[in-house]
């Protein structure tokens, strides 16, 4: 699997004949500096956490483009219809889908979720977390936003993720200390990449606590550089 990570919750996963965008916050993204059109080439899936703009992103933009299907909870899901996207996987927590030589699940998490609309507020289901399987690959886990709940031990036991995107900006997620703790205590992966932090002056500037917070932790700690890909 190759994953690049395009800053904030943004990424993309290569593998096999999949290119599957998550939370796709590529516009107006200041850490995304990348070409759009490379970022978002041969995209055959898009998965979303939850219905903030700063991680649906380009999702309709890219979905008219490229034809890709979204998957994520329903009520975003509609929205999404109701945006002219034609090809939507509508989920919620704790369901699964078969995409096509992969799955994908949502799990919990603990944020809020509403997509902001000409001032107003429009509640878009529930914030989640999405586990992505597929044979003979690592399997991901992207916490979206989210606090440390006691229950990521339970998501770690059912689905055993190789590697796991864990947010740790502080002030609207978990900051370093609490998601290393996560990372310690409940998730107890193999891997981790830190993630929602360094976007806008009000996150954490860099992952140099959390990084230092999971010293002499067997987990391993993969800090990317923006817009590069990686191997796993």
């Amino acid at each position: 699997m190759k994953i690049t990570w395009f800053g904030h919750s943004a990424f993309r996963l290569d593998f096999s004949d999949k290119v599957v965008l998550i939370d796709p916050y590529l516009t107006g993204n200041p850490a995304f500096t990348g070409d759009k059109a490379e970022a978002v080439r041969g995209v055959t899936h898009i998965l979303v956490t939850h219905g903030h703009g700063d991680h649906y992103g380009d999702t309709v933009a890219i979905a008219a483009e490229t034809g890709a299907t979204v998957a994520t909870n329903a009520d975003l899901a509609s929205w999404f219809a109701h945006k002219g996207v034609k090809r939507l996987e509508p989920m919620n927590t704790g369901g699964s889908i078969d995409a096509g030589g992969f799955s994908v699940t949502l799990v919990r998490a603990d944020h809020s979720a509403a997509a902001i609309e000409d001032g107003m507020s429009q509640a878009l289901g529930n914030a989640n977390g999405i586990v992505v399987k597929a044979a003979g690959e690592p399997t991901v886990y992207h916490l979206g936003d989210t606090d440390i709940f006691s229950d990521m031990a339970l998501i770690a036991e059912i689905h055993a993720p190789d590697i796991a995107f864990v947010p740790i900006g502080d002030r609207f997620t978990m900051g370093a200390q609490t998601a290393s703790l996560a990372v310690r205590r409940f998730l107890k992966t193999e891997r981790v990449v830190p993630i929602h932090y360094a976007t806008f002056p009000l996150l954490a500037p860099n992952a140099e606590h959390f990084v230092a917070a999971l010293d002499g932790a067997p987990t391993q700690v993969i800090v990317p550089e923006k817009n590069s890909a990686f191997d796993l």
